[in-house]
């Protein structure tokens, strides 16, 4: 009993110093922080969560969990775990892929390195158009991406306290845009998930070191156009992305004929100020979202999960409830779970939704 006690003791004490960190580096960033740094992470991966509104902090257990929770590692049982997604935004001019490979080293050990690129590609580049004569010079046009990636090593481990399982990331921020822009960012999650009979709940710190980018611009080619049209010439910078605090809750509980529900709600907080979410003060902003899943004997899923909501001002000035619903199914033959989704369908008025597919092998 004493050693029980201690072990719950020093669990407070490390719960009370990452979150006496975390208020810490939210005070000494968010001045100098820009609001939406690296916003390309806030997305999120796997067909699975999108459809749930991106509420699976609690429940991930699989390579998906390098990006969402790395403390639901822990969970994961074959020994290799492979991820793979791709989706198309604004009418397929954006391309969002990701992939990950979890490794299960050990019952109480787990890694899994993770790959996410959102990239523009096959930009025209009419710098050197026009050439000196004044001449149009259509073989001188080249092209260019601006592209957006991060690499995530990820590590989860067991605690001696029964149902708590702890986990952090080291990620990689690469940002390009052609020859003209570039940064490279470096930055810490740390994150744990609890299980306690049929609740599970999860939290993660992301960037909870604060996640900074140090840009550098090739001005060179650009210099001459940005004197005549009167624009600011970019100087070598550092942006700064404030953390971000994640929490979910969920329960599982089965029904009859071999059906098994899972719901999970979770609250995403930011410190940055005022975003344009549900709940939001100058200090704190809160966005809700909450989803749902459905299986039968978990050979099939069904899905369903809501987000961004928002209240937001209609043309007569009057204050409207708005929501993003999602929807998504789920097969798993033999190892490999194929999931489907359809997001992103928040504006139903000019019909922007996106396609999303996954894969995921395991592999005992």
């Amino acid at each position: 009993m004493k050693k029980t006690s201690g072990a719950t003791s020093t669990s407070y004490q490390a719960l009370f110093l990452i979150v006496f960190s975390f208020l810490v580096v939210i005070q000494t960033t968010t001045l100098s922080a820009q609001k939406y740094s690296n916003e390309f992470m806030a997305i999120g991966v796997g067909a699975r969560s999108m459809a749930m509104g991106n509420s699976t902090v609690a429940v991930v257990s699989d390579a998906t969990a390098g990006y969402w929770n790395p403390a639901g590692l822990s969970k994961m049982e074959p020994v290799w775990d492979l991820s793979l997604m791709h989706s198309e935004y604004l009418a397929g001019i954006a391309k969002y892929d990701y992939g990950a490979a979890a490794f299960n080293y050990s019952d109480s050990l787990k890694f899994v390195l993770s790959v996410i690129r959102f990239a523009v590609d096959d930009i025209p580049n009419t710098l050197q158009l026009v050439d000196a004569e004044g001449n149009l010079r259509y073989d001188r046009i080249s092209s260019f991406s601006a592209s957006d990636m991060a690499f995530l090593f990820s590590i989860a481990k067991v605690s001696k306290i029964e149902g708590l399982s702890y986990g952090a990331n080291i990620k990689v921020i690469r940002r390009t845009a052609g020859d003209f822009a570039s940064a490279w960012g470096f930055g810490i999650d740390l994150a744990a998930q609890y299980e306690k009979n049929n609740w599970r709940f999860g939290a993660v710190g992301r960037d909870i070191t604060s996640t900074f980018n140090a840009w550098s611009f090739n001005t060179e080619q650009l210099r001459e156009v940005f004197e005549m049209t009167g624009n600011e010439i970019p100087e070598n910078s550092i942006e700064y992305t404030v953390p971000r605090l994640m929490l979910g809750a969920a329960y599982k509980f089965g029904l009859p004929y071999n059906i098994g529900v899972t719901p999970e709600i979770g609250l995403d907080a930011t410190f940055d100020g005022k975003r344009h979410v549900l709940i939001r003060t100058n200090f704190i902003s809160i966005d809700p979202h909450i989803g749902i899943e459905a299986d039968y004997k978990k050979i099939i899923f069904l899905r369903f999960g809501v987000n961004n909501m928002q209240e937001a001002k209609t043309f007569d000035n009057d204050n409207a409830f708005t929501w993003q619903p999602n929807m998504g199914v789920g097969v798993k033959i033999w190892q490999l779970n194929l999931d489907y989704a359809f997001t992103n369908i928040g504006n139903t008025s000019v019909a922007l939704y996106s396609h999303v597919l996954s894969l995921r092998l395991s592999i005992k």
